[in-house]
């Protein structure tokens, strides 16, 4: 099903965002980028977890946090 993946790669997304935010604070000089990129990336996920939950309708009892 469509929104199945979708959520999925908003989880992926929001691993992702969480490595950069790690990657933040083991480097100093490029943390804020790091973290400002952090942010973009996990506003992605949001949005793509909104226009699921909007547009598709997941499947019941899907839990985007076990992927």
């Amino acid at each position: 099903m469509p929104a199945t993946e979708i959520l999925k790669e908003a989880s992926k997304l929001h691993k992702v965002s969480d490595s950069l935010d790690v990657l933040a604070e083991l480097n100093a000089p490029i943390s804020e980028a790091l973290s400002i990129l952090s942010g973009s990336v996990r506003n992605s996920a949001t949005l793509l977890e909104i226009l699921v939950a909007l547009k598709l309708k997941p499947l019941p009892g899907y839990d985007p946090a076990s992927n």
